[in-house]
This record gives C-alpha cells, sequence and structure tokens, in this order.
C-alpha cells in the first residue's frame, strides 16, 4: 500500500489541470493502519527509519500537491491510517467514521509527520490528547475539536459508498470551482503561508498574484462583472 500510494501521488505531481482530489477507502473503511504481520518482519530500527523517511517523504509531497484535497472518512482511519487523513486540506466524515491515533497502543508515537500535522490542526493541547490518550474521534468530536470540516448524510441505498463519493465531489465543489490556474494558486500561497517564514511568503504570494493579475481569468472577471457578489 505504501509503494501504492507513492506512486499515485508520483502521478498526481505531473497532473498539470488538477484542482481537486478525494482520498478515500474502499469496502466501508478508510484505512484500519498497517498490516502487524508486515510491521513484525521490519522490527530492526534499521527498517523502521527507512519506511519512516518513506511514508514522511510521500505524505509530505501528498500535502503539497497544488491541488485541494480531502480526506472522506468511511469508519476506520487508524494509526497509520489516521496519519494520512493529516496529509488532505481537509477531512469529511460519515456517520461511522472515527479516526483514532493508535500508537500509543503499539508502543510508538507517529512517524510520518502526523503529529506535527495534527498539532497545526487541533493544536498542540488537543494534540496531546488525541496522541496521550488515544482517544477515539467521532464525528462529533471530530467537529468539535477542527479536526473534521464536514459531515456526510447516512446513506439510504445499497450503494452506500457512491453516495458518500458523491457527497464528498459536491462538498468538495464549493472549493474548486473556478479556472485550474486560480485553484492552484490559491493552494500555493495558503501552503506558502503555512510552511514558510512570513516575509518568505509575503514574497511567494507576491510572485503568485504576479501570475494572475491581467491573465486570462482575471481579465474574463472584470468583463462579465459589474460589482462583487
Amino acid at each position: 500500500m505504501m509503494v501504492q500510494l507513492e506512486e499515485k501521488v508520483s502521478l498526481l505531481e505531473n497532473w498539470s489541470d488538477g484542482k481537486g482530489l478525494i482520498v478515500h477507502g474502499a469496502e466501508g473503511t478508510f484505512c484500519s493502519g498497517s498490516d502487524l504481520n508486515a510491521v513484525r518482519a521490519i522490527s530492526n530500527p534499521q527498517d523502521g527509519m527507512k519506511m519512516c523517511m518513506f511514508m514522511q517523504n510521500t505524505l509530505t509531497r501528498l500535502l503539497r500537491l497544488p491541488l485541494i484535497s480531502v480526506a472522506l472518512v468511511e469508519g476506520k482511519a487508524l494509526g497509520g491510517g489516521a496519519e494520512l487523513t493529516t496529509a488532505c486540506d481537509f477531512r469529511i466524515m460519515a456517520s461511522d467514521g472515527v479516526i483514532q491515533f493508535v500508537h500509543r497502543h503499539m508502543g510508538l508515537v507517529p512517524g510520518w509527520g502526523g503529529a506535527a500535522r495534527l498539532v497545526r490542526i487541533v493544536g498542540s493541547q488537543n494534540a496531546l490528547k488525541l496522541l496521550g490518550g488515544a482517544v477515539k474521534v467521532d464525528l462529533e468530536f471530530g467537529l468539535q475539536i477542527g479536526l473534521v470540516d464536514g459531515a456526510l448524510e447516512a446513506p439510504q441505498a445499497q450503494d452506500s459508498a457512491d453516495t458518500l463519493l458523491e457527497q464528498a465531489e459536491c462538498w468538495l465543489s464549493r472549493y474548486t470551482k473556478g479556472p485550474t490556474p486560480v485553484i492552484q494558486a490559491v493552494k500555493r500561497v495558503v501552503l506558502s503561508g503555512r510552511e514558510l517564514p512570513l516575509s518568505d511568503a509575503l514574497r511567494t504570494e507576491k510572485d503568485v498574484f504576479g501570475t494572475l493579475w491581467g491573465g486570462p481569468a482575471n481579465l474574463q472577471a472584470l468583463a462579465s462583472k459589474s460589482k462583487h457578489n
């Protein structure tokens, strides 16, 4: 799964026309964590560090994609699955969804960047509670602490996965409407504001602004609008 995820990220890095991304699981589960038999096979420190560095790199690249991303959490997102949700810009959850950082139970802390990203999402106090307590985050609690950004309605039909995905597409579309260069520029300035020192972020914002001012989308908007709405 780790190698497949990295391969998908590599493909998405070259998707020049993309604006949005939905990360979801299969068969009613987002991601239930690592296969324990596979973990036992690499339980020595050297292999563990290689895996850690590989996944840190993969999830950092996922977060830095020029796409607005959302994790669709249906069922369990445990351990590494919980870390994966933090590598998306948003998280939306079905009524049966659960995010749980179970690392403490395994004598570990997150190693794929999940702890650092979690602090930025929910703050240090909530991150301590979720990591130190291995707390199960359901929909209500997730919305309360800001880990979850939206709720999905429980599907009535048998094709629940398709229904949830359609809801996720609708939810994400409110943030991806508009020309691709504009949406990708939005993601870039937000990323720079989050990751760079203020002076560098301001410089990036100026440069990105310069690529759009007087561009096709800007000129079309000026020609078609008489006022802001």
